[in-house]
């Protein structure tokens, strides 16, 4: 799978998802791009999920359009994800063709 990190995604985290090809926006110049612009940009270039820490995004774009899956981590502190590393593994498992999903951070 090709995986997209978002401003604000631990970098550390790439890691821990297996065989899968990550990139950051950073990496591929995207970091100055709107959430529309970058969910376009990301479609076009192929990625299968974008994960980010933008717990608003899902209110500020129109998702039921697009095909990129998204996983959303309520938190961008490292310590505390790490905690958390089989529930985000496991959401990136099930994501597929346009799914969104939280996950709790506590």
């Amino acid at each position: 799978m090709n995986i997209l990190f978002d401003q604000g995604t631990p970098v550390p985290l790439r890691r821990y998802l297996g065989t899968h090809l990550v990139t950051t926006t950073y990496e591929r110049g995207w970091a100055e791009l709107t959430n529309g612009q970058l969910l376009a940009q990301a479609e076009l270039a192929g990625i299968d999920l974008l994960i980010t820490t933008d717990q608003n995004l899902r209110y500020q774009q129109n998702l039921n359009t697009r095909h990129i899956a998204i996983v959303v981590l309520c938190s961008t502190s490292w310590p505390k994800i790490q905690g958390h590393l089989d529930a985000v593994q496991a959401a990136v498992q099930r994501a597929g063709v346009g799914t969104y999903e939280e996950v709790a951070i506590g």
